[in-house]
């Protein structure tokens, strides 16, 4: 498993040369010392994190040297949809510090984007986690989200779309932060880890000046699927870890509250192409879950480690599913029950703490691939908690995909009264719906959000009135 990473690299470095490396230079080496006062530039063409270590992994004492969320280096980048539509919008990427799970510094890079128009000072934030759920560099947000990213043709097709939600954030006159909340490593569905990032994300974001949030910006967090992972674990860990930020409300849906019973629900199943990334991932942040692996894993499983190992989410998602992921395992008894593995899912696991911000929670009735019982299960665990403040919707005419769209909208209706001082509901509540459609105010916003995106097309200043 050690070598594994390697490969990852060296594979994704090759794919990447092929379609890059004739049109641009390298732009900086791991070596180099960054300067946070110096903004480069945006480039014509971007580089993916492969082929531009200088920025994506300064050298380990420079990280070390920083503070959780002080910022390493700063640069322009050109936003765009599907990596093909320019955004009239002001964007630049962020190298900062964070830490791992093990809490050993880490170097962590988000995309940070301010609207054109005015706003109070300070601009509310909204911290989006995009659903990565891949395990190569050039799948991260931060490279898919540029102008003529080539992401997209290698099947990151998830942050291209959930990127709207971002702009609809934008127009709202919010700032926006977009961790790469996987790590450097791509560490799919490590939640400690992908919730430390977001974390120190919203400190770097809060901390640069053009952005216009400061310390006190009212922040909001939002993330769906695999964002979802890191935004829960962000809310539950914010009183411990980064208790200074002012983050006002979470919401997150399609949750991914428990990997155990995500994996046992995959088994077999179509989403198995998916649940074995997410393997994968875990393997990277979690030493002893890697050793278990390596010593358990059957040729089969180790050949499908490396043919997966580059691949975007789409790819990673078509990729041979109804993969009997745990007859994979040459363990004697459940593999689920080995220490290696219980310790990787207790540590994974939602529900350790309760969140000391007010929570939007929905899920699909019918998803087919992170189990509604285990959100459920979450939810009751929080709610026993007097102060918890939770109101949770189940949404019966979707499934996974369908369920960010007809609740995602609300999700950012819910988070506009939060950012606007619009004190939340006391306590918890639980409603099934037909439809999220139907949330009052939820079909207008849609609207607006639809003619603004469409009217960005052809240069509107997003956040512009």
């Amino acid at each position: 498993m050690r070598t594994e990473t390697g490969r990852v690299r060296r594979i994704g470095t090759l794919l990447l040369s092929a379609l890059l490396l004739t049109a641009v230079p390298i732009a900086g080496t791991a070596g180099a010392e960054p300067n946070p006062d110096v903004v480069e530039p945006a480039r014509v063409l971007p580089l993916p994190p492969e082929l531009d270590p200088g920025f994506y992994r300064p050298a380990a004492e420079t990280v070390a040297a920083h503070a959780p969320g002080e910022i390493i280096a700063v640069r322009r980048v050109n936003v765009a949809n599907f990596g093909l539509v320019p955004l009239n919008v002001d964007a630049w990427q962020v190298s900062y510090r964070s830490n791992n799970s093990r809490d050993e510094a880490v170097p962590a890079v988000a995309t940070v984007l301010k609207p054109r128009g005015a706003a109070a000072a300070p601009r509310p934030l909204l911290s989006v986690q995009i659903a990565e759920d891949s395990t190569a560099g050039y799948c991260t947000p931060s490279y898919a989200l540029q102008h003529l990213s080539a992401a997209p043709l290698l099947g990151q097709i998830v942050a291209p779309a959930e990127f709207v939600f971002a702009q609809a954030a934008l127009q709202q006159g919010w700032a926006v932060v977009i961790p790469d909340h996987q790590g450097p490593d791509s560490a799919y569905a490590a939640g400690p880890l992908a919730g430390r990032i977001t974390l120190d994300g919203i400190r770097a974001a809060t901390s640069f000046a053009p952005l216009e949030s400061g310390p006190a910006a009212p922040v909001g967090m939002y993330g769906y699927s695999g964002g979802s992972i890191a935004t829960g674990h962000a809310a539950e860990l914010h009183a411990s870890y980064a208790p200074e930020l002012n983050i006002v409300a979470s919401a997150m849906g399609g949750v991914g509250a428990d990997l155990g019973a995500a994996l046992e629900m995959a088994n077999n199943q179509a989403t198995s192409g998916l649940v074995f990334a997410a393997v994968m991932g875990l393997a990277r942040e979690y030493p002893d879950f890697a050793d278990f692996l390596d010593r358990n894993l059957d040729p089969v499983g180790k050949t499908l480690m490396t043919l997966k190992a580059p691949l975007c989410v789409q790819y990673q998602s078509a990729l041979l599913p109804f993969l009997n992921l745990k007859g994979m395992m040459r363990t004697q008894g459940d593999p689920m029950r080995d220490p290696a593995v219980t310790a990787m899912l207790d540590d994974t696991r939602m529900g350790r703490s309760v969140p000391d911000m007010p929570l939007f929670v929905w899920h699909s009735a019918w998803d087919e691939i992170l189990p509604l019982p285990a959100t459920n299960r979450l939810v009751d665990t929080y709610c026993a908690d007097p102060g918890a403040s939770v109101q949770y919707t189940r949404d019966h005419a979707s499934e996974h995909i369908a369920a960010e769209v007809t609740g995602g909208p609300a999700a950012l209706l819910w988070l506009r009264d939060r950012l606007g001082g619009v004190p939340a509901q006391p306590g918890c509540a639980t409603a099934d719906v037909a439809t999220m459609l139907a949330t009052p105010g939820e079909l207008p916003f849609l609207a607006s959000v639809f003619g603004e995106t469409v009217a960005s097309f052809f240069g509107k200043p997003i956040g512009a009135r």
